[in-house]
């Protein structure tokens, strides 16, 4: 999918807008302005060569999510993730720098959060059906139980399985905000299915939706050099054998979090702000020192 819009002078900077299926989402990348001489550009280029150089740009970042989507999708048999839920109880597995990364951040959240974010959640959505029945692990170890050893190494000291998530498509937007800048757009944002960031001048307007109402808005929220994420059970809440259940679970009750709920944050970066919503849901009393020291905002919207 793609719009292109441009200004009628030669001199003017193209505006682009695309959109692709990635991170179990639909991704759409905006993107404008130009930052040629950090590049050692010519800013005389023609308005054609300036296109093909923000569609560079863009091609850059999708492959950018893209490459993290491989690394870290629970869906995906081949993916490192996958090799640690299958070998890491057994052996050590050394994995790639972007997968030992995010999950020494998810370890750092869990550790900070008391275990109110939790990445080793995968046996509990397996068996609510929102993950692959393979993810389903008897007498599962938990956070406690993950070791991340030097030279990118990863032993459990538990059976256990994890699902990065939210944090995994926080990250890879994150990623794809520092190709653009790398490739001299002055001013883009990334949105994957409400994990999303800008950069650049200009503030972004973001429109909430209520929960009760995704058709209506109910709040609105000026976006300036910041990332801002959403989680919410609305949309995959269920009923499963007279239990509700849904993509996001209390690992602090061992529960699903139901019901008429919202929460989003702005943080400076997408990883974080996704994985402090969890922390909201699970322990607000906690997730406002938790938030006061990232100097993230929440945002609570419920019935």
């Amino acid at each position: 999918m793609l719009r292109l819009g441009l200004r009628p002078h030669l001199r003017s900077e193209p505006k682009i807008r695309r959109c692709r299926p990635l991170l179990g989402t639909f991704v759409e990348i905006t993107a404008s302005g130009n930052a040629w001489h950090r590049l050692g550009l010519n800013p005389a280029l023609d308005l054609p060569s300036r296109c093909s150089a923000f569609h560079e740009a863009v091609d850059a970042a999708f492959a950018a999510m893209k490459k993290i989507q491989n690394m870290m999708s629970a869906h995906d048999p081949a993916s490192e993730l996958s090799l640690l839920n299958r070998e890491a109880a057994h052996r050590i597995v050394t994995v790639s720098r972007e997968t030992y990364e995010v999950l020494r951040r998810a370890d750092r959240m869990a550790v900070e959060s008391k275990g109110a974010f939790d990445y080793t959640v995968a046996p509990t959505l397996a068996r609510w059906g929102l993950l692959p029945a393979t993810l389903q692990c008897e007498n599962a170890g938990n956070w406690r139980d993950v070791l991340l050893l030097r030279r990118r190494q990863v032993r459990f000291l538990r059976p256990l399985t994890l699902d990065l998530g939210g944090i995994a498509k926080g990250f890879a937007v994150d990623q794809a905000i520092e190709v653009l800048r790398e490739h001299g757009v002055a001013s883009a944002m990334v949105n994957a299915g409400g994990d999303l960031r800008v950069f650049g001048a200009q503030s972004s307007r973001i429109h909430l939706r209520h929960p009760s109402q995704p058709q209506q808005f109910a709040h609105r929220i000026e976006l300036a050099q910041a990332a801002l994420a959403t989680s919410s059970p609305c949309f995959t809440e269920k009923n499963l054998h007279g239990q509700r259940v849904s993509h996001l679970v209390d690992s602090i009750r061992q529960t699903a979090v139901t019901g008429v709920i919202s929460v989003s944050v702005r943080a400076q970066e997408c990883w974080l702000a996704d994985a402090l919503t969890k922390v909201v849901l699970n322990a607000p009393q906690l997730a406002q020192k938790m938030l006061a020291k990232y100097g993230a905002e929440a945002f609570v919207l419920t019935a």
